[in-house]
């Protein structure tokens, strides 16, 4: 459920506002978008692949170039201090993920990153002092495409990843060739999660990637909530046979079958409003030939609110439906939950040290929930989290269309820099 709500806050002139390097910024995001440009126009870098890899390295190059300390840790992700040793300062953390979708844009995830880049750049160049030490982090594996364990690098780093040495690719490849190429270690990974309270505050920028912000005129967002998200994996049984000498009352279809699970996912969100939305991304039939009745079909669902007793209700629906429909076409439907990730509300007093830096940069300011997930809700397990959104052309995002106007960029890391030196 969105929330709208529009806010203000008084400015604080003793603050002082510091801004980025525009330019830079925008140079640094094309060159990125050079990883796992695809010939569709998009940007294809999946975690754990050569371009993401290589993605990483170019990014850890800008920042020693810069007089920064880039580290990959055991689970992969992507940190860079303003000191060779940790200050022992409580840190506060900023960024966001570096891995695309497929065939995605060149912005969900990779703007805050980078913008976290700029931000500790202008902190060393303008001698800007902190009572918290800032440390950017690039997250690994937030998307799951490649390896379907999303929020890989921020699980690490809270101290919750589950059975790390069992995870393995879409065609069944374990992580620990991959993760060890990209710094990584499998058989280290529990000292990827940071100290109990080491973590001040976890601030993320990102595109919006949806329309209210553009819709309403607002160059910048204030989240209140990041919605909450269950995946599953439905896997219908039916009978594979011949299609030209089956009688259509005699076919234990598995395809018709996931047919209508496919309808009952849309109806759980559109008819019977049990959650905000609710889609099938992926299907697979199998043997997938034009004259076979196909005999089993995978289906990955997902579902999202920012109400966790919705969730719940949506769950039993679908998986209640799943059974009926067995039983009506005479399959079996097996129903596996893979991940669950509950909603996060940000921290006041960071959304309202947010809005009041936007003011002081004559930026308005709208609050609303995210759609998506982020970082940002599993870090807010062991950190109060803030988070900015800036403008999605169109709404748009997991596409190669995804855009947000260069004004936007520059605006939402000024404000990203400017509050993280305020804090």
């Amino acid at each position: 459920m969105l929330n709208t709500s529009v806010r203000s806050a008084s400015p604080h002139p003793r603050e002082a506002a510091v801004r980025v390097d525009g330019l830079r910024l925008l140079e640094t995001l094309a060159g990125l978008a050079e990883f796992g440009a695809d010939a569709q126009g998009g940007v294809s870098r999946e975690a754990f692949s050569l371009a993401d890899d290589a993605a990483r390295d170019y990014l850890a190059g800008i920042a020693r170039s810069a007089g920064l300390y880039p580290r990959v840790d055991e689970a992969g992700n992507l940190i860079v201090r303003m000191a060779a040793e940790p200050s022992g300062r409580p840190v506060l953390l900023m960024g966001s993920h570096l891995d695309s979708v497929t065939n995605g844009g060149k912005y969900d995830g990779a703007y805050g990153v980078v913008a976290a880049l700029e931000t500790l750049r202008s902190f060393a160049e303008q001698d800007v002092r902190t009572r918290f030490e800032p440390v950017m982090i690039a997250f690994t594996n937030e998307e799951g495409a490649l390896f379907p364990q999303p929020f890989w690098g921020s699980m690490a780093v809270a101290g919750v990843l589950a059975d790390a040495e069992q995870a393995v690719d879409r065609a069944g490849n374990s992580i620990r060739g991959p993760l060890a190429r990209a710094g990584g270690d499998l058989d280290s990974i529990h000292r990827a999660a940071w100290p109990a309270g080491s973590i001040g505050a976890y601030l993320e920028l990102h595109i919006e990637q949806g329309p209210i912000l553009e819709r309403r005129g607002f160059p910048i967002g204030v989240v209140d909530a990041i919605v909450g998200r269950t995946i599953f994996e439905f896997t219908v049984d039916g009978q594979q046979n011949h299609a030209g000498t089956t009688p259509m009352d005699c076919r234990s279809d598995a395809l018709v079958a996931a047919a209508q699970i496919v309808l009952a996912v849309e109806d759980v969100s559109k008819q019977r409003r049990l959650c905000s939305v609710s889609t099938v991304g992926l299907l697979d039939v199998e043997p997938g030939l034009t004259n076979v009745v196909p005999g089993r079909c995978h289906l990955s669902v997902e579902i999202r609110d920012t109400r966790p007793e919705q969730l719940a209700k949506a769950e039993a629906a679908l998986t209640g439906a799943a059974g009926e429909i067995g039983r009506a076409t005479g399959t079996e439907v097996s129903v596996e939950v893979t991940m669950r990730s509950s909603p996060v509300h940000t921290d006041p007093l960071l959304s309202a040290a947010i809005e009041a830096t936007a003011e002081r940069l004559d930026l308005p300011t709208m609050t609303l929930s995210s759609g998506a997930g982020h970082d940002a809700q599993i870090i807010g397990a062991v950190a109060p989290i803030g988070m900015i959104f800036v403008p999605s052309a169109n709404g748009l995002s997991h596409s190669p269309e995804e855009h947000t106007d260069d004004v936007h960029l520059m605006a939402g890391a000024d404000v990203l820099a400017s509050t993280a030196a305020n804090l």
